[in-house]
């Protein structure tokens, strides 16, 4: 079998999110099957890193695909005359996106429908390009992943597809993120945060993230009496809009909070293994790779009871609506306080984090795609 992946997003020290789904699914693919040969189609020059296996081969369509025109350009233009010349079997698009004029069977993995919940979060060119196109890329994929049950029910609940088309492949979790030992949590302390317990947000400063909302639980937490732990959040700040700024300069114990910025793998692995709990209000997720980071490093979750979120956690966390600040607060408190609650949740992490294996969701994603060469 010969199978072509889009790799646009296999990008050397770039691999978040749809990246990291790549890179982790498509080395166990080469890995698992040296039987088949693959063919990796980027769209800019490429590490050799990605090239896993002598039966890979790695082949750059231009032009760099990063703006809607180019999309376009790319997905419907070059990259079906480039399938078609490298003989292609089936296609495997990791991204949401796949190609309508190719004639290769495709399997395409879905990791959200934000661009239908939160629209007014993206620029009106890329909006007005996931409403024309995610439809179509629906109706052509002839399977197509979701990386959530809650993923799942969204599409069906949105489009017209039939279940039999639809599957779903979880994250897993990189083996960076596993506990600490306690000498190691007292050294990231005091590089991070002076030494005290921390909750912990990843993820970037995305107005769908409710970092705003978490801010103001927190400050609500230290007026009500809540021990002194600080609020460490990690990722990029290029989403930081005024309202969080302001939001921010109000509160009276912004000293307690820190924002580290993005930080590399094995900094973040620490950041996390060490943090006292990870709050991740979020209003919207796919999956929520942190919340698996989190467990597979045993530290206890406050999460939202809506999306995806429920799911991953299972009962390995304390669940409130990410819109009630005060109830974000009060689980805040109750995870201070009591001491056999928290030993429990991290005790319920390590059973749930058991559900979401990388080789699992390869291995899954395969079958699809030796299914459809039999069709």
């Amino acid at each position: 079998m010969k199978i072509g992946v889009n790799a646009r997003f296999l990008i050397e020290g770039k691999l978040e999110g749809i990246g990291l789904f790549s890179h982790e699914i498509v080395k166990r693919l080469v890995q698992s099957h040296p039987e088949d040969q693959f063919v990796l189609f980027f769209d800019r020059p490429f590490s050799q890193s990605f090239i896993y296996g002598n039966q890979v081969k790695g082949v750059v369509v231009s032009p760099p695909a990063r703006h809607p025109l180019l999309w376009w350009v790319w997905y419907e233009w070059t990259l079906p005359r480039a399938i078609k010349k490298q003989n292609i079997d089936v296609f495997l698009s990791p991204d949401g996106y796949t190609s309508l004029r190719s004639k290769v069977p495709e399997v395409m993995i879905l990791h959200d429908l934000a661009y239908k919940h939160f629209s007014e979060h993206t620029s009106f060119l890329v909006q007005r390009f996931y409403h024309h196109f995610i439809p179509k890329y629906l109706q052509k994929a002839h399977r197509i992943g979701c990386v959530s049950e809650a993923t799942r029910m969204d599409v069906l609940g949105h489009y017209d597809i039939t279940r039999e088309r639809l599957f779903v492949a979880y994250n897993g979790c990189r083996p960076q993120f596993k506990p600490l030992a306690s000498e190691e949590i007292i050294e990231t302390r005091k590089r991070y945060s002076e030494g005290h317990p921390y909750f912990l947000f990843v993820g970037a400063l995305h107005p769908r993230k409710n970092v705003g909302r978490m801010l103001q639980a927190y400050e609500l937490y230290r007026e009500r009496g809540g021990s002194i732990r600080r609020f460490v959040i990690v990722g990029r700040r290029a989403w930081m809009t005024s309202n969080l700024e302001q939001i921010y300069e109000r509160m009276q114990y912004r000293s307690e909070v820190i924002f580290t910025g993005y930080l590399d793998l094995q900094a973040l692995a620490e950041v996390t293994g060490s943090a006292f709990a990870l709050l991740y209000m979020s209003l919207f997720e796919g999956f929520g790779v942190p919340l698996l980071e989190a467990m597979n490093s045993d530290v206890p979750i406050i999460t939202s009871n809506i999306s995806s979120m429920p799911e991953v956690t299972g009962e390995a966390s304390i669940k409130v609506s990410p819109t009630d600040i005060r109830a974000i607060s009060d689980a805040m408190l109750l995870l201070s306080k009591d001491v056999v609650l928290r030993q429990n949740l991290i005790d319920k992490g390590r059973i749930q984090r058991q559900k979401f294996d990388w080789d699992t969701s390869a291995e899954l994603i395969y079958n699809q795609l030796k299914e459809l060469t039999k069709c």
